[in-house]
Parts: structure tokens; sequence; C-alpha cells
């Protein structure tokens, strides 16, 4: 939001740096982000002055030039070449000194340089308003008023000043402070604070305000007051629209704005002086005489002023004359009922909107308005009246016309404002500082809160309507704090707190230990928004759209629902990495999934793992392996192992989902805890991914209610060797190492610590439907070293078990 200094200045009389003003805001909760001194002329007229011509002689080789003198106030006159046609001796001029740069209205700016033309010397140039950017005529040199003292700069003549424009970040809480009088007020709560005098905080006059002896011959009727609890509408006849004065443009300019016509600059400087939106209506648009605030029936077309024809909702709110809608309420005009050179009759609208309804009709349209940016917050439902006087004040001043004895302010349920306690212990406790209780009245009196009771221990305050955020006895403290000043709080010499040793404090401890693990595998971390698109979510892709948990109003459609899975998100990113020619990724996320039942709402944290183009960097001594199913298998366990989490327990099951081209799935103790495996080729073709992607998605929820937290055992380094023995198995095609592994452990509980897979082969050399597994097994007794007999007798019966349960045979040799 850009805020004025020169127009604050029109509320309070200050005067510092601007750069203090910005200081000040930020430390008061109204940050500012930038600074920019603008100035109405671009240039600022600079190296321009006022001169007199004391000579004008013929130029002797050239029909159409002069050759002048021309008095600057200085000891001597300049010499300069003119070829308007119009300047004579005794004119009071605007020279451009030789140094000075000029910007024209149009084309580039050009520096002025003392130069011979046709061979006589010119120090200067005589200027045209269009060469300066004072307007867009070159029928000749500007000529002044005869009161002009040569030697005056032109910027002084002119009465320019230059301006700095405050551009505040506007947190959505502060709706008080979407206005010029909104900062102003925080500003003078802030000066008082810093003792720096400004005269007082004032609102704009409108003493001047005055109705002529008729009725206005409009209507108004409010049908919907739960979205429309005030309307003023008040007719002005005889207005004259044209182009508005030049400081009413320059007000504009200064923040962005572009100036239309006198009617629509009013408004718009009334909105942006009080924060009220206004809209003035050609009243000869107005059929039937009949201004109608209602709703309009569902998928009813309607043309708004930018031309676009939009289907409204049914609960979009409008105003409306006795035949059809005029403008969509608090958001939008519409095409044929603005305020045009011809009007000579206005109806003008000042309203207090419901934010809901606003916000709602606004999204629904994609419409982002200054007037629905404001009701849409909340505006001050106290000040409609007086802003609509303001803008019909001005609107004589500048346009003419009479305004309408009979005012017309529908507001049967007036909206007061909210009412709480302060206790000034519980204030001193949350804030850690002891504030006096007169410095605590002030700035609440300073922020427009009414003390409506006091005793020594507490206050009963009454905030005004326009504080929305300001409802609770917290949030006065807050108001309390901001205004006394963050940085005003003193660190204490002695910090005392407790060290807690709680499920919280361990759960993040876990949650490191996993990020620095994937981290020192080559993973980056990412973030995603949880919300996404629905289109992601389609039945066709085995999901069933009843379980999306759909946002009432998206900010657009890429935004209209939780994600159900992370894997969208991060082909989202491989796909912006793999643009931009970045093809080998190792990617993770931690974030949470959403689901929505019959009987209940899920939501689950994941870790999410994304494996992509090559698995080592290319270098002249590393294999060009590209990274697979396995490489993350393998960083998976070992990510299990580094939380506490192995052994037998783990358990590889075959799975089965539409966003996989195969997938396994991670059981411990009987629960899934994670899915892997190769993101499906249609999802690839989706996203537009060149090589195939690996994608493990573990159930962190799941994962954490199987930890012992607090319970950790510690034993010795083992005292005895590992003792290794290989079987080279036979198998059907249909077995999976798991089999094995489980049969294995069942077999063998106490002594056998690691089965692994160190070769497979199929092919040559053995019967159809059969594989060929080399397996490890490793042993060790806790207490002894294991003998050639002890692990023969094991190593029998796990085999049995293998030919019994599997049919597994020896590829040679005996056990």
């Amino acid at each position: 939001m850009k805020i004025s200094y020169n127009w604050l200045k029109n509320y309070l009389q200050v005067d510092i740096p601007a750069s203090q003003v910005a200081e000040i805001l930020t430390d008061g909760g109204l940050e500012v982000e930038g600074v920019d001194e603008i100035q109405p002329i671009e240039g600022g007229l600079d190296g321009l002055v006022i001169g007199e011509v004391i000579e004008k002689q013929k130029h002797p080789d050239a029909d159409k030039l002069s050759c002048t003198l021309v008095n600057i106030g200085g000891p001597e006159p300049l010499p300069i070449v003119c070829g308007a046609t119009n300047v004579a001796k005794g004119q009071k001029v605007l020279v451009a000194m030789v140094g000075c740069t000029l910007y024209p209205t149009d084309g580039e700016p050009f520096k002025i340089k003392k130069s011979k033309i046709r061979g006589e010397v010119s120090e200067g140039m005589i200027c045209a308003e269009d060469e300066i950017g004072l307007g867009a005529s070159h029928d000749g040199i500007m000529i002044l008023d005869s009161s002009a003292m040569p030697g005056t700069s032109a910027a002084t003549y002119f009465k320019l000043e230059s301006d700095f424009v405050f551009e505040i970040g506007l947190t959505p809480n502060r709706a008080d402070a979407m206005s010029h009088y909104g900062v102003a007020r925080d500003l003078a709560a802030l000066l008082n604070q810093h003792k720096i005098e400004h005269g007082g905080l004032h609102l704009p006059d409108i003493s001047k305000f005055k109705t002529s002896n008729f009725s206005s011959p409009i209507s108004i009727s409010v049908k919907n007051e739960e979205a429309c609890p005030r309307y003023i509408g008040m007719y002005i006849k005889g207005v004259k629209v044209m182009s508005s004065p030049e400081w009413l443009q320059n007000k504009l300019r200064a923040i962005g704005s572009k100036p239309i016509n006198n009617v629509v600059d009013i408004t718009n400087y009334v909105l942006h002086e009080l924060g009220q939106p206004l809209h003035a209506f050609d009243a000869a648009h107005i059929s039937g005489n009949e201004v109608v605030i209602q709703n309009r029936p569902e998928n009813e077309v309607f043309v708004t002023l930018d031309g676009v024809e939009r289907k409204l909702n049914g609960s979009d709110l409008m105003i409306c004359n006795a035949n059809e809608g005029m403008c969509i309420a608090g958001v939008f005009g519409g095409q044929k009922s603005g305020v045009t050179e011809s009007t000579t009759n206005v109806f003008l609208e000042s309203a207090y909107f419901n934010p809901t309804h606003i916000r709602k009709t606004a999204k629904r349209h994609a419409l982002n308005t200054d007037a629905s940016f404001r009701f849409e917050r909340g505006v001050d439902p106290n000040i409609t009246l007086f802003a609509a006087k303001r803008a019909a004040q001005l609107i004589q001043e500048i346009a003419g016309g009479e305004i309408a004895e009979n005012i017309t302010d529908v507001y049967s349920s007036p909206i007061d404002g909210f009412e709480t306690k302060l206790r000034y212990a519980y204030c001193n406790k949350f804030i850690g500082k002891a504030i006096a209780k007169d410095e605590i009245k002030r700035i609440i009196t300073d922020l427009e809160i009414k003390i409506t009771a006091e005793s020594e221990e507490e206050l009963s305050l009454w905030v005004p309507p326009y504080k929305v955020d300001v409802q609770r006895e917290i949030d006065v403290i807050e108001e309390i704090l901001r205004v006394h000043g963050y940085n005003n709080i003193e660190f204490p010499e002695k910090l005392q707190f407790a060290l807690l040793n709680n499920r919280g404090d361990q759960v993040e401890k876990v949650k490191n230990i996993a990020l620095n693990f994937l981290a020192s595998n080559g993973f980056n971390e990412m973030m995603h928004n949880s919300l996404t698109k629905a289109s992601y979510y389609q039945a066709s892709d085995g999901w069933n759209p009843e379980n999306a948990i759909e946002i009432l109003n998206p900010l657009s459609n890429d935004l209209g629902i939780l994600r159900q899975t992370m894997l969208y998100h991060g082909l989202e990113a491989i796909q912006y990495n793999q643009n931009r020619s970045e093809n080998n990724l190792r990617l993770l996320e931690f974030g949470r999934s959403y689901h929505q039942y019959p009987d209940k709402r899920e939501e689950i944290e994941h870790v999410a793992l994304y494996m992509v183009g090559r698995f080592m960097p290319e270098s002249w001594n590393s294999i060009p392996d590209q990274s697979s199913y396995f490489h993350l298998k393998g960083i998976l366990e070992s990510l299990m192992s580094r939380l506490g989490i192995d052994g037998p327990g783990l358990v590889w099951k075959e799975g089965r989902s539409p966003l996989f081209e195969a997938a396994t799935e991670l059981f411990i103790a009987n629960k899934k805890v994670a899915e892997l495996g190769l993101v499906s080729s249609k999802l690839q073709k989706k996203f537009d991914l060149r090589q195939p992607v690996v994608f493990a998605d573990i159930n962190w929820t799941q994962v954490l209610s199987m930890l012992h937290f607090n319970k950790v055992k510690y034993k010795e380094v083992p005292r005895f060797p590992m003792v290794q023995r290989d079987l080279a198995l036979l198998v059907s095609q249909q077995t999976k190492f798991q089999d094995i592994l489980d049969l294995a452990y069942k077999t063998e509980r106490k002594l056998l610590k690691q089965v692994s897979l160190f070769d497979r082969y199929e092919g040559k050399g053995l019967e159809p439907g059969t594989k060929s597994y080399g397996v490890r097994f490793e042993f060790r007794h806790p207490e002894k070293t294991l003998k050639d007999a002890d692990i023969d007798g094991i190593m029998k019966k796990i085999y049995a078990q293998l030919q019994n349960s599997l049919g597994a045979s020896l590829r040679a040799g005996e056990i």
C-alpha cells in the first residue's frame, strides 16, 4: 500500500525526515518496505529558471530563428537562439540553462549544451510546455505572467513539491490502517510515544458541506441487510465532469492511481484518504429512479466496467436499478452506469458491506479492486456518512452542482464496537515489563479506545468497530506493546527456564536426525504449500473425489484442495529443475496429507523422497549408474536403522498403486510405514519428465508411533567374532528374497544376526522357471566364539526349512 508523506501532513503537522517516519511506523507494526522520493514532474524542473527577454533580433543566417538576450537574474544576460514564432521582447519565459536535462512529454530526455546555431552562440533554451513535461502543446514557448521574477527557479514558481511515498506491507488484520488517515492516526500515537510534536490529529474539514432546497428523485431499497448493513445515497445535480485540477491529479499519481475525471478522481481520493470506498453513478442510467440492493438470479450475465461478461452467482450482492444490475456491490462497477463527460447528475453511494460476502464474491470472479481490498477486510461503518459528505463537498468545489436535501441513510441495525477489559498485572506479565498505568491509559486513548470504567487493578474498554482485530484483552496488550515499542522491552539479566524432556522435543530431535542423515546422503529439502490442484485427483487416476477436502474460497484453481499425496508437488519440482537442465536430483520433503471420510478427517505426516538421474556425479572414475529402486531402498532401510528400527521386524511386501509402475511396501510389526517404487509412466508423461523417477513415501506419523522415546538401550561392543556361511540356492521364479529372510529368522532367532543377498542369477545353465540366489548368513554368540559344529547344525535346520517350505535346493555340494 502506497502512502504519501505530503498527504499525511494534511492531518498532522509533522516535519521530521521521511526516513525517521518510516522507522517509527515500522517499529509500530506498519512495516515500511521502501521509501521513494517522487517529483510531480519528472526531473522536478531542475536547472530551469524564469527569464526576461530583453532583446530580440532576427538571426542573420536563418529566417525562422531569432537571436535573443535573456536576463536570468545573473550579472550578464544569456545569448539564446530561439526558433519559436511567438518570442518577443519583454516576455517572461522559462529558460533551461546549460547542463540542465529536460524531460519532454514525448520522447527521450536530453541535455542542454552550449552550442553555435548557424554561427550564433546559444547558451540555453527558451522552452515550450511539452519540452519540459508540463503539457502537450508545442505551439510556441511558454509565456509567463509579467509579475514573474527573473532568476526564480521554475520549481519555486510552479510551487512544485517533491514527495516521499512509503510502501507499507499491510498485513490483513490491519483494516484500520488502509488509508492515509488511518496511517496518520497510528503515526500520531507513535509520535506521542516518541514525544514529537505534531499539532494533533484532525479529520478533513467538511464545514462547507451544504444541501439545497430540493429532494432527490431516487429511492433506495435494501433487500439484503445481512450483506449490506448500511447504505447511504446522495443526489447531486448540475455537475460538470472534466479533468481534475492539478493538485488532485498529483495526489493520485503519487500513490500510483491514474486520474480519470474529476468526479471519479474525488471518489478515489476519499477512498485513499479515509479508507471508505465510494461509487458515483450517472443518475440518468438509474432506470425507474430506484436503487435496489439485492441478489440477482443465478447465472445472470452482467458486463463489468472492463467489458467482461460475468455470470453472477445467486449469492453475489448487486446494486440494481428498477430493471437490471448496475454494479457488483463493493467489488466492481458496471459498464453502463459509470460517470462520463456527458454526466450532469450524480448519485453518490457510500456503504458498509459485510466483509464475508464481499470476499466470496471477489474470489469467485477473480477480482481484486481497491474497493474489495478494503470491504473484505472491514471498513469503519461509522465513517460512511462523513466520507459521503467529504466527497460531495469536493464535488461541489471542483465540479459544481447542488446536493439534494434528503440524504438517505439505511442503517437499521447500527454496528457497535467491542467491549473488553485490561488487567494491569496480566498486561505487565505478558509483556515482561512493568509499564506505568498512566502510559498505558495514554496509549489506549491515543489509539481511540475509550476507557468506560477503571479501578486500581483493571480498565473497562470500548474498542471502535474499525479495529476489527482488537476484540480481546490480549489484542489490547498487543496494541499497547507495539506503541510502547518492542525495542524498548529490555532483555532480563537473568533468564529462568525449565528443561523438560517431553515428547514434543523428542519428535523434533528425531526429525533433525532424519534430516541430517538424508542431507548427508545428498538429499536437498524442499517445502510446498499443502494446497494443490483439484485436477490432480480425478477418479480416472484412482482417486475418490469424495475424500478430497476442498477450500471454500480458493485463491485460484491451482490452490483448490488440500493434497492427498506428496508426490505431485515433488513431480512439479522435478519438472521445474529439469527445464533448467538440473537432471540429477535427490529431493526430500516433510509435509502432511489430508483426507476426509464419512466418519472422520485424517491428517498424516509424511517424508517424501525422490531420486532422478545419475546415482553418482559424473567423473572419470565413477560408474555411469542411474538412480534405481534398489538405491533408494537401501537409503530407506539405512534411515530406519539410524532411527533404531531394524532387524527381523522389517518386512517388504509387493504393493499396488496407480501412482507406481511397480511398488513395494515396508511393514514394521505388521504396520505399513512406507511405500517405494518407480513412478508410473503415465504420471511421468503428464509432467513431461524425461527420466524415471524413484519415489518413497514414508508415513512419518506411523514411524513416530513406533519409536520408544526415553527408552534407549545400550550394549557393549561384541567381544566375539561374527561367523558367516553362504548358500547358493536354486529357487522358483515366484520365490522372493523376503520369503527366505522371514523363514531364516523364524528358524533361528537367537544367533542369526544378519541375512543378505549378495548374488542373483537366472539364465543359461538353469532350469526354466528357476533362478539362483547367493545368500549370506551371519551368526554371533554373545558369550563365546562359535565353532563349525555349532554353525553346521543351524545351517542344516535352515536349509531343511527352505527345502520344505520353498522347494529350494543347492546348486552344488552339500551342507
